[in-house]
């Protein structure tokens, strides 16, 4: 059956393993990368590099004007708020690094995309809808992680639900747009063996939430990455080259 499958990409250590594990388990199979405004485009460009080096078509969406809304965060407003530094409080409540509904918007527009190539497949080129699959993969942990809500299995499932009822593919031809949330329920550790055995290019991801030459490793996430890493034994690329 073809597969038109869509990977979110943002450049790090857990979307890179994502999309290394969706690499020959799609016909069809595109990475998408957004640029919503956050405060460096440093993940950006490693995510385009990611792409490249495993092979997969990339798109870049521009959706800056995102952090007109969804600035309550310091990642699209460090004006006014600071990213974290104490990595004691990790999980403890939502920190302000969480951007209001990100994921949301980022699951809707990804559907859009994955929704029109489907339809394009199914009315113009032909494909039998009985034939087809469409599926998103996405890197959401709700194991190690910093406590977003949006991070969260129940959240997944109620967004397949959404996608279903409002789309075409799910009303018409009776096609879901399938989440797929393949570290969901994974330690960072197990992240990192996952990554490894699939060969993906640590080398080249960005987990910090700073744009500095090396990780400031004093922010959430590379706290979170650091223990990763030491949890499994393997040395970061990152640290080990910066």
């Amino acid at each position: 059956m073809p597969t038109y499958s869509l990977t979110l990409l943002s450049g790090g250590l857990d979307s890179t393993t994502v999309t290394a594990y969706a690499v020959g388990r799609s016909d069809h199979l595109t990475a998408l990368t957004f640029h919503y405004g956050q405060t460096h485009g440093k993940e950006v460009g490693c995510a385009a590099r990611v792409a490249s080096v495993l092979g997969v078509d990339h798109k870049l969406l521009d959706v800056a004007f995102l952090k007109e809304v969804a600035w309550y965060s310091a990642l699209t407003n460090p004006e006014a708020f600071d990213v974290p530094k104490d990595a004691s409080a990790i999980g403890t409540d939502i920190p302000i690094t969480y951007v209001p509904l990100r994921n949301t918007m980022f699951l809707s527009l990804s559907a859009a995309l994955l929704e029109s190539k489907v339809l394009h497949a199914i009315e113009v080129e032909g494909v039998p809808a009985s034939e087809v699959v469409a599926r998103l993969y996405v890197a959401p942990n709700a194991i190690d992680y910093s406590g977003y809500p949006d991070c969260r299995p129940e959240f997944y499932g109620q967004m397949a639900t959404t996608l279903r009822l409002g789309s075409k593919l799910g009303a018409e031809y009776g096609i879901d747009i399938e989440i797929e949330t393949p570290i969901i329920h994974l330690s960072k550790a197990k992240i990192v063996q996952m990554a490894v055995e699939l060969g993906a290019p640590l080398d080249l991801t960005w987990s910090c939430y700073e744009s500095g030459e090396t990780p400031c490793n004093e922010c959430d996430s590379c706290a979170l990455r650091a223990k990763g890493f030491a949890e499994a034994g393997v040395m970061d690329p990152l640290i080990t080259h910066g």
